[in-house]
């Protein structure tokens, strides 16, 4: 008989609730920390753009300038020089054709269409990048469908305005450089740690033969997909970047193998969900299994994971954390670990799956990290 997915027990919704929620709160938290400097910087940004078109161009309504600036510049510390000048010139360009089209054919449905299109062939001749044609067409479509509310210095004094705020956000961008690697790291460390913390968690469950602490690690382990999901798009983001950055072309191999070990990263964290999910079916069974073995070993794996995590955060090549994993590896006999017991062995072959991911995370070859496990 087919089986169907078990339903949370009443008794444990708000637990759940208030458990995805601190969890939630503390990727909050953390994306806050990393977040709070360049909004700064885009703020102030902002203000001045606006201030040059108030005072020094004297257009009483510079709405265009700190848009321009704000946008180009973004919220977060994954900017590049391209990236901040692709923006702003797309701005410019939507802007300033968008004033000079209004002028000469008005407003209107068909207006519209006409701008859109030609802003974004425009564009599309210019560079070929995404962003560029993007921000030529919204802006383009701002100007002719808020032609009066936004008129401000002139015929062209919208376009002026933007091109303040592209130049604000562009010097900016030259006078703060940033590391590409930093934010990617640190999302790599705290992903990475989440695993572990995981990992150590359900070694505890096991270990005290804990139903409630399992079901919260299940609960945890759910939450960290978002942490999981950042990590690989912002490493994605940046490896992009640095490929139009002769500047941080040098880093394209660090972020390139962050881009992978975010991938198996993940995958390690889906197999600690399906491990723990089976080791909740064992606690809950009428029978009752020896877990400490496999407890202990899903300990020493967690402890592994945690200097993966920093590595990764540093930087540094993870060689005491490939080591650590290759010894959890060797031990994960799952015959010697649970002689007469086919469900714990199981779990133990679930064990085996999460440390290949971790180890070719770690940089470990594929052919090395299976390897490693005693053959079965």
């Amino acid at each position: 008989m087919a089986q169907t997915a078990d339903p949370e027990p009443p008794r444990r919704g708000w637990h759940d609730v208030r458990l995805v929620a601190r969890v939630r709160v503390r990727q909050g938290i953390d994306r806050v920390r990393a977040a709070w400097f360049p909004i700064l910087q885009a703020s102030v940004a902002a203000g001045i753009a606006f201030g040059i078109g108030r005072y020094v161009l004297d257009h009483p309504y510079p709405f265009f300038a700190p848009v321009c600036a704000w946008i180009a510049l973004g919220f977060t510390a994954d900017r590049s020089l391209r990236r901040v000048a692709e923006i702003a010139v797309g701005v410019a360009i939507g802007v300033g054709l968008g004033d000079a089209l209004v002028h000469v054919i008005g407003t209107g449905l068909w207006q519209v269409a006409v701008v859109l299109f030609v802003a974004a062939m425009l564009a599309r001749l210019v560079d070929r990048g995404a962003l560029l044609t993007t921000q030529a067409g919204v802006q383009a479509m701002i100007i002719v469908g808020l032609p009066t509310l936004t008129a401000t210095g002139g015929p062209f004094g919208r376009w002026t305005d933007a091109l303040v705020g592209g130049g604000v956000a562009f010097a900016v961008a030259v006078l703060t450089p940033s590391d590409p690697r930093r934010h990617p790291r640190s999302l790599a460390q705290r992903a990475t740690q989440e695993v572990a913390v995981v990992l150590h968690e359900l070694a505890e469950g096991l270990a005290a033969r804990s139903v409630a602490d399992v079901e919260d690690v299940l609960v945890r382990g759910r939450a960290s997909q978002a942490r999981l999901d950042e990590w690989h798009e912002t490493a994605t983001n940046a490896r992009e970047l640095v490929r139009l950055s002769p500047a941080h072309r040098r880093h394209k191999g660090e972020l390139s193998r962050l881009v992978a070990a975010s991938v198996l990263v993940d995958r390690a964290m889906r197999n600690t969900r399906v491990m723990t999910r089976r080791a909740l079916a064992l606690l809950e069974s009428p029978t009752t299994h020896d877990l400490r073995s496999a407890a202990q070993r899903i300990e020493i794996t967690a402890s592994a994971a945690a200097d993966l995590a920093s590595a990764l955060g540093s930087g540094r090549d993870p060689a005491r954390a490939r080591g650590a994993l290759l010894v959890s590896a060797g031990a994960l006999d799952p015959f010697a670990i649970a002689p007469a017991d086919w469900q714990v062995q199981s779990l133990v072959l679930l064990h085996r799956s999460l440390v290949v991911d971790l180890l070719e995370a770690a940089g470990e070859d594929p052919g090395a990290a299976r390897a490693a496990l005693p053959e079965i």
